[in-house]
């Protein structure tokens, strides 16, 4: 007998986040009607914070920086929202919240330079706990059964062996924004496995300028995970292709 149900849905880099990948997957968790929801991280790109922005740049005072964050956690935040409310219309309570790397440049921003502004920390600049999140740090680790979840440590062409390798345990995560699966097996505890989810970004180079115009294999996809009472489970990886995925047979188009 199946005891949980979880979508899962990875890197969304709002203010440019894909708005129609956003509309499908918000169309996935009404289709399934999930009890849990899992947010991977890097939900805002926070480039006003970045780590980059100022590098070999003198940095503005902070009255000029502050407006920028102000603007760009007012779209991220609305677009928490838009996820918050299709939640509440199916009645799923449990949330959970995986910091990323790009939402820890918020806490850098306040810990590194501005402590007396708590109020600029991701957690605080999105109100999770507000909002009823439970609430991870930069790749704390959340287990479910048999299965983990984190936001992403490691890249390259065979990350999810290396994700694998280094937790010994099956494990989903976001980051990469591809798609990517590894497998073992293991003489004491049997098959284990890692899922690399891909991302809810616009992925066009003129939103990504910083690539200068490489080619990358990202994807659009969310992930649906069912749980047995042993904490066994199956993972569903649901691609979406041009704002559109296909659930049970039926197309939703975002």
């Amino acid at each position: 007998m199946l005891v949980r149900r979880a979508v899962v849905i990875p890197d969304q880099h709002a203010p440019v986040q894909d708005k129609k990948a956003v509309n499908c997957a918000l169309k996935i968790i009404e289709e399934v009607k999930p009890c849990t929801f899992i947010n991977l991280g890097d939900v805002g790109e926070w480039e006003s914070v970045s780590s980059h922005k100022y590098k070999k740049k003198k940095q503005p005072p902070l009255e000029f920086i502050l407006p920028e964050i102000d603007k760009e956690a007012k779209a991220v935040n609305a677009m928490i929202d838009q996820f918050d409310e299709v939640l509440d219309s199916i009645g799923c309570k449990e949330r959970h919240i995986l910091a990323g790397n790009h939402d820890e440049w918020c806490d850098d921003f306040v810990f590194n330079y501005h402590p007396y502004l708590p109020e600029y920390t991701f957690r605080n600049l999105c109100r999770w706990d507000e909002r009823g999140y439970e609430y991870r740090k930069y790749n704390e680790v959340l287990t479910l059964g048999k299965l983990s979840f984190i936001h992403g440590a490691y890249c390259g062409p065979t990350h999810s062996k290396m994700h694998l390798e280094r937790y010994g345990c099956s494990l989903i995560y976001g980051h990469t924004h591809d798609l990517q699966r590894f497998s073992m097996t293991r003489l004491q505890d049997g098959g284990i496995g890692s899922w690399s989810l891909g991302c809810l970004k616009d992925m066009r180079a003129e939103k990504n300028t910083w690539l200068r115009g490489r080619l990358h294999n990202w994807n659009h996809a969310v992930g649906i995970v069912d749980w047995w009472k042993n904490g066994n489970f199956t993972v569903q990886v649901v691609e979406i292709v041009n704002g559109k995925a296909v659930i049970n047979g039926k197309e939703l188009v975002g």
